[in-house]
């Protein structure tokens, strides 16, 4: 079993990524959210599992580790492939996954393609108590927006980087600075930039 995967990203678009280890790209599935952070040349870490296959080998890959815990999850139920349940992870985060579930919306699962009300319906019942609505800390700093938040989010959409990008660089940037970096303008830019990797900023 591969759990995780570090190494320079070589390609990044779609559903598709593929990161150098140790010489060898390795191809790996994706959310399309996911796939736009990755930045091409930069280093990435994609906590991962390997799916086998009588015909196939895939390596679906994810930003963070309780994506894929809901991805297992959603494996479990009769009906949900691996394809299905990236599907749902490119529409719903795992809060929202989470909250879905305990508020019995299978309407939010049908939105999914390739998911029906049937299967939607037997996703709630089966993952029933089985996710607990915890928002980490990463989710909930979007929260708080301060000025030099914002002023960060700014510099960095002026500068090229779509907006959903750049939102998700500077709140990991919150995250990981500490409080004096929080509120200088040029120690978060710096922090954030840093989360998009050395790669040349995209023309808009």
């Amino acid at each position: 079993m591969i759990s995780s995967v570090r190494g320079t990203v070589l390609a990044a678009q779609g559903t598709h990524a593929v990161v150098e280890v140790g010489g060898v790209g390795l191809a790996v599935q994706v959310t399309p959210r996911h796939a736009l952070t990755l930045r091409v040349g930069s280093e990435a870490t994609l906590r991962t599992t390997l799916i086998v296959r009588e015909d196939d080998l895939s390596l679906y890959g994810f930003a963070e580790a309780d994506e894929l815990v809901v991805f297992d999850l959603l494996r479990s139920v009769t009906g949900v492939g691996p394809r299905s349940a990236m599907g749902v992870l490119a529409v719903l985060d795992p809060e929202q996954v989470a909250r879905a579930i305990a508020a019995e919306d299978d309407a939010a699962f049908r939105k999914v393609s390739g998911i029906g009300p049937k299967t939607a319906k037997l996703i709630v019942v089966s993952l029933a108590g089985k996710l607990a609505i915890t928002p980490g800390t990463r989710a909930q700093a979007p929260a708080v927006k301060t000025p030099v938040r914002d002023s960060v989010l700014v510099a960095l959409v002026g500068l090229g980087w779509p907006e959903r990008v750049a939102i998700q660089a500077v709140d990991d940037a919150v995250v990981k600075a500490t409080d004096l970096e929080r509120e200088t303008m040029p120690s978060l830019l710096r922090i954030a930039l840093s989360q998009l990797g050395p790669q040349q900023v995209p023309t808009a």
